[in-house]
């Protein structure tokens, strides 16, 4: 091989290996977003659900219930998602749930960071 064939293979290494290293970071920043998104949203819900409960407190509570127009509402404009991240959702008692595509059942968002396995 000629040096000037090595000094071009180099280059494409070179670049290749950036190109892997900047997919690498930005993996991180992509699952880092979701695991943000997800606890905001589930802090909106339970801010939702604490207004809700102030106006109505002998009501249930119910995704339907926080996005009517009715009693006051809306408590919340849409319900969040992000399926391919996580879903919330409530239990009959009205208590946040997070679920994330790699835990096989919902936890409580009252636990410490329910979120960190949406990715």
């Amino acid at each position: 091989m000629s040096i000037k064939a090595a000094k071009w293979v180099s280059a494409v290494l070179v670049v290749i290996g950036l190109v892997v290293v900047i997919l690498l970071s930005l993996g991180g920043v992509t699952s880092k977003s979701a695991v943000a998104a997800c606890n905001s949203d589930a802090k909106t819900v339970q801010t939702a659900i604490a207004a809700f409960q102030t106006v109505n407190p002998t009501l249930p509570v119910t995704p339907k219930s926080l996005m009517s127009t009715a009693n006051g509402g809306p408590f919340l404009k849409s319900w969040p998602s992000n399926g391919a991240h996580y879903a919330i959702s409530l239990t009959s008692a009205g208590e946040v749930m997070v679920s994330a595509p790699s835990k096989a059942t919902p936890a409580p968002y009252d636990i410490p960071n329910p979120c960190r396995s949406a990715s």
